[in-house]
């Protein structure tokens, strides 16, 4: 099974080689449309969460908000079989870096980097990007129950050196400080909903949910730079990936470690409102965010 799924990247990785990038965007459009307008998949939560956020914009702007965010999933997807081919020249030619000296200062300290980041963009392309311009990094993500796709989705995640932590994984927290130990950046996704154990209460967009704490404690345990990082499509074609300033979480120093953790998450979620108020069309608002925590 193993052996297929991994012939099959690879021949799906070799056919998207010689297509051009703006198929992507194409194709993604495709997703959008039947996805909004033929077969309407989680329109109510779509248009929930718009309406959390964005309370005095009317439906149009909401729809293209809505429209945008799909293509941008859907482009996201197929920018992932471009990985394995991810070459200098692509790079010199179609991205642009964002406060690449905050990302150099904290990887200066020696102690890696903790980055956070979402759902929004290419996030995969962009880790591809880095690896071969500056450094890998590792991602933690869940898997697939489904042993073909998990093995055919990794292979094409990780055909440019790019490390994955599951997310679930017994060993995840060794992992993770052991990546930390060599000096390399781990990716935190926060954006999605997290209920207990692993969850703490904290704001979205002034909405209680839950929120994975994982960050905040491996920030107070590490003493490691916490440092935003996302990417997007820009309307000229390019990919942007953007590094933000470090965040300061000296302020939130405390001995009881659920204020800590509660405050420090809060933080973070504040930053991701940021960026998702940057780029609203940009973002997953598909997911169901803000769940009843418990």
């Amino acid at each position: 099974m193993k052996k297929f799924a991994n012939l099959f990247s690879s021949v799906v990785a070799w056919i998207w080689s010689f297509l051009p990038y703006k198929l992507n965007l194409y194709f993604g459009n495709v997703l959008a449309f039947l996805w909004i307008d033929i077969f309407q998949i989680r329109k109510d939560v779509i248009y929930s969460n718009l309406d959390i956020v964005f309370p005095n914009k009317s439906f149009e702007e909401k729809k293209k908000i809505a429209r945008g965010s799909m293509q941008s999933m859907g482009r996201n997807f197929f920018d992932t079989f471009k990985i394995p081919s991810v070459d200098l020249p692509w790079i010199e030619k179609q991205v642009r870096f964002h406060g690449l000296d905050h990302y150099e200062k904290a990887l200066a300290e020696g102690k890696g980097i903790l980055f956070l980041s979402l759902h929004l963009g290419s996030g995969d392309l962009g880790a591809a990007v880095l690896a071969k311009r500056l450094k890998p990094i590792y991602i933690i993500s869940k898997r697939f129950r489904n042993q073909f796709i998990d093995t055919a989705w990794f292979a094409l995640r990780g055909a440019s050196k790019t490390q994955f932590i599951d997310a679930h994984g017994k060993k995840n927290a060794f992992e993770i400080l052991g990546a930390l130990k060599k000096n390399f950046g781990v990716v935190f996704v926060l954006d999605q909903f997290m209920g207990k154990p692993f969850g703490v209460l904290t704001s979205f967009f002034g909405k209680k949910t839950g929120t994975a704490y994982g960050l905040a404690l491996f920030a107070k345990k590490t003493q490691a730079p916490v440092v935003p990082i996302y990417t997007h499509w820009g309307k000229d074609g390019m990919l942007n990936i953007s590094f933000g300033e470090r965040i300061d979480l000296s302020p939130f120093v405390s001995d009881d470690d659920e204020t800590y953790k509660c405050n420090v998450t809060n933080r973070f979620n504040h930053e991701i409102e940021k960026i998702i108020l940057q780029h609203p069309e940009h973002w997953m608002w598909v997911h169901r965010r803000w769940k009843d925590f418990e």
